[in-house]
């Protein structure tokens, strides 16, 4: 179960840079409030269900403003989503727990949300590391 999400999750995104990329992005998911979107924080189990359409422009708009207070740079660098024109996943990291986002890491952070069209999985649940291959061995 999950892996579509999961496939999904994993595959190409790409950063929203500037914050006139981010309100075009917002345009677009505003206009697709149409009962099919997740979102998942991931502070919290993953939906069942999709949001209402109120519930969906609600969260945009708190989202947008919120991201805009606490993050006031030039450029924006929170928001990565597959495709731009016609989004089916979008990811939103928390700009007080950035780490390291989009360079290299064997850890990087999870997402504060995910918005998707797909019904999500337990993220931290499944992408736990494996434990060390000495606690196979080793008690304790």
């Amino acid at each position: 179960m999950g892996e579509e999400f999961m496939h999904r999750f994993r595959g190409r995104f790409t950063g929203i840079l500037r914050w006139q990329d981010f309100d075009r992005l917002w345009n677009v998911l505003q206009a697709a409030a149409d009962g099919q979107w997740f979102i998942y924080h991931l502070g919290e189990s993953p939906p069942a269900q999709c949001a209402s359409d109120g519930q969906w422009r609600d969260f945009l708009a708190q989202t947008a403003q919120s991201l805009k207070q606490r993050h006031q740079e030039d450029y924006c660098g929170l928001v990565y989503v597959d495709d731009a024109d016609q989004p089916g996943m979008v990811k939103i990291f928390d700009p007080d727990n950035l780490g390291v986002v989009c360079g290299y890491s064997e850890h990087p952070p999870l997402p504060a949300w995910v918005l998707s069209r797909i019904a999500p999985c337990d993220l931290p649940a499944r992408l736990q590391p494996p434990p060390p291959w000495w606690r196979r061995w080793w008690p304790g």
